[in-house]
């Protein structure tokens, strides 16, 4: 029944893309100086998990490197990636420059200066989920390189700015807005088939499943594909030759669950104490919460930090938010 399992999942980035041709365009626009040898403006991608950013990003970089002869790309997560020094070694890494760089005990200036010393090709750069870059001076580092241009991926444009200095915010504040909202139910209908028609056999699956699975991810399009991989996996485990209803039923919650534990194996250590702690209590406010975090961790971070890490994990749905301030309440989901 599958054809292509690389297809089935939400990272693979097509040949073709529906939807999002607007966002597209604007994102081409701003890299269109790259073409000329200059580099671009910063573009700030914004909008909820799902919505087709990271997907956008890296199709509209490829397509770039399909018109520049001579160019250098980096994706970083910056969930993964969240140091300044693995930011900048991952870009040393990109021009073949860190053969003798020790990650113990090579100083972070250092990385700096070699790439100070970069004359190559215009590099563009990829920085998904920036806001939660620890150290966000790395992106006055980039914005000082000539040869550099950033797109930035972030959820919401405040989850970034409330983290920037004022020398900083000056300087990106006039990137490049590009906003993505969820997927509309017939949207995810049309990438689900698309996704279909690429890695499953033929007429396994009929568009009553699609609006199904559609309506289950609830315009997240990771959910959707997640859905559509398990109940795909689930027909060929039961012999199944199609994939009917029953099967989409029953690989929604494994669809779901899926893109929950991925995110949550991105957590860092600090926001994994945290998670683990609301998971703990049941319900905590946040002046409990952040006490039972500092009794665990070495270097706490600061109560602004936390909170933000706490709003991310909201964001994700991985923890549960009511009330403002100090009548506000986390409970696990």
């Amino acid at each position: 029944m599958i054809r292509d399992a690389r297809v089935l999942h939400a990272q693979f980035v097509p040949d073709e893309l529906e939807h999002r041709n607007a966002e597209i365009n604007t994102l081409s626009n701003t890299l269109k100086p790259i073409m000329d040898g200059h580099s671009g403006n910063p573009s700030l991608l914004l909008g909820p998990s799902g919505a087709g950013k990271t997907c956008i990003a890296r199709f509209t970089v490829e397509r770039l490197r399909e018109n520049v002869l001579d160019i250098n790309t980096q994706y970083i997560n910056c969930w993964q990636d969240y140091a300044r020094f693995q930011v900048l070694y991952r870009l040393l890494e990109t021009i073949g420059t860190t053969v003798d760089i020790h990650r113990r005990s090579t100083p972070t200036d250092e990385l700096l200066d070699r790439l100070r010393q970069y004359d190559g090709p215009p590099f563009v750069v990829i920085l998904d989920e920036v806001d939660q870059l620890e150290d966000n001076g790395v992106l006055y580092d980039l914005y000082q390189l000539p040869q550099i241009t950033m797109i930035l991926i972030t959820n919401r444009e405040r989850d970034l700015f409330t983290q920037l200095d004022d020398r900083l915010t000056s300087r990106l504040h006039p990137s490049v807005r590009i906003s993505f909202e969820k997927y509309h139910l017939d949207e995810l209908v049309s990438i689900l088939a698309a996704r279909a028609r690429w890695g499953l056999v033929d007429d396994v699956i009929e568009s009553a499943e699609f609006e199904l699975i559609a309506d289950a991810a609830a315009g997240d399009a990771r959910i959707a594909i997640g859905i559509l991989r398990h109940a795909a996996r689930l027909a060929e485990q039961t012999d199944t030759q199609r994939i009917t209803t029953d099967v989409v039923q029953q690989a929604i919650p494994e669809g779901r669950q899926d893109v929950r534990q991925k995110t949550i194996e991105q957590l860092t250590t600090h926001q994994r104490v945290l998670y683990d702690i609301v998971h703990e209590h049941g319900e905590l406010d946040p002046s409990t919460l952040y006490a039972a975090y500092r009794d665990r961790v070495d270097e706490p971070k600061t109560n602004r930090t936390v909170r933000n890490y706490l709003a991310k994990m909201e964001h994700y749905r991985l923890i549960h938010a009511e009330g403002d301030n100090r009548a506000r309440t986390y409970r696990p989901r």
